[in-house]
């Protein structure tokens, strides 16, 4: 199992990227809490990862902190809930805000991600509410907040921003209406695409 890479970042492309370690390019899928983590084209970066071995593919997730990856492979084990969904979940609120989710039973916030039903968001509160108490538990002995730390600014982008956010929003799960909706709605002047697709995220909840 590839546990972890370190190397040049090659390729930023919402949510995918490509690390150059000693000469190997690592194309890893990150979810957007992680991506807006990241450092500049050409920069070194830290990634924690997960890989996925399946019939017609190999696949790598990536993570800026371990909190955020064993919450993901907390995610995945959850009935109904895989990689895919998992990335998209961790997309639309970071790991604090998913936290706060299953300690209030937010059921309403939760669903308004793409490919998370009703159901499947009663069955996350349900099957994830022990898991996150011993991942806080363990991770914060002290009973601090569970919460990413962010130690870079936004890269700038080259392509359009507009056209970049919605085709990460796409890969995300979300249709294309309401992808190019909330890009529209949320886009100032200026904004790059990491900025818009934040804010993308954050008007769909």
């Amino acid at each position: 199992m590839i546990g972890r890479l370190k190397g040049l970042l090659a390729e930023k492309q919402a949510p995918n990227i490509v690390l150059d370690v000693h000469g190997v390019g690592y194309e890893v899928q990150m979810p957007m809490t992680s991506f807006y983590e990241l450092p500049e084209l050409g920069e070194e970066a830290l990634i924690y990862t997960h890989f996925v071995v399946r019939e017609d593919a190999q696949l790598l997730y990536g993570f800026i902190s371990k909190q955020e990856r064993t919450l993901f492979r907390l995610l995945i084990k959850a009935n109904g809930v895989g990689p895919k969904l998992a990335l998209t979940i961790l997309s639309g609120m970071t790991a604090a805000e998913f936290v706060g989710c299953v300690e209030r039973d937010d059921i309403a916030t939760l669903v308004k991600l793409p490919g998370v039903g009703k159901k499947t968001a009663e069955r996350l509160l349900v099957e994830m509410r022990d898991k996150l108490k011993s991942l806080l538990d363990a991770s914060h002995p002290d009973g601090k907040e569970f919460k990413l730390q962010s130690n870079f600014e936004p890269s700038p982008v080259v392509n359009s921003a507009e056209e970049d956010a919605i085709a990460a929003l796409l890969a995300l799960g979300y249709k294309p209406a309401q992808a190019s909706r909330a890009v529209s709605t949320v886009m100032t002047e200026g904004m790059d695409s990491e900025a818009l697709i934040k804010a993308a995220l954050k008007s769909m909840l």
